[in-house]
């Protein structure tokens, strides 16, 4: 299984990535041996994250993240939000 993650940045910008285990990865980007660009603006914290099939699925997943205007990507990270909640509530 694999996942596709957004993080949000001690300067509010957005990080997406892939990953197998989102523990370790954001362990490791907390390190600063995650990515080069998280590395330069920790602390960092998960905004969102999805499952993917396999890692064609979730490296063409992040492409298409990657690929939105950041009103785009907040607004995914929100509903993400909301969805946590609800599933809390239920």
């Amino acid at each position: 299984m694999y996942y596709v993650y957004m993080l949000r940045c001690a300067d509010d910008t957005l990080y997406t990535g892939i990953t197998t285990d989102l523990n370790r990865r954001l362990k490791e980007h907390n390190s600063g041996v995650g990515s080069k660009y998280t590395r330069a603006r920790l602390p960092v914290a998960f905004a969102y994250f999805e499952e993917a099939a396999d890692k064609s699925t979730a490296s063409k997943r992040e492409s298409t993240l990657k690929k939105l205007v950041k009103r785009d990507k907040e607004l995914l990270c929100a509903e993400e939000r909301i969805k946590n909640t609800e599933d809390q509530i239920d």
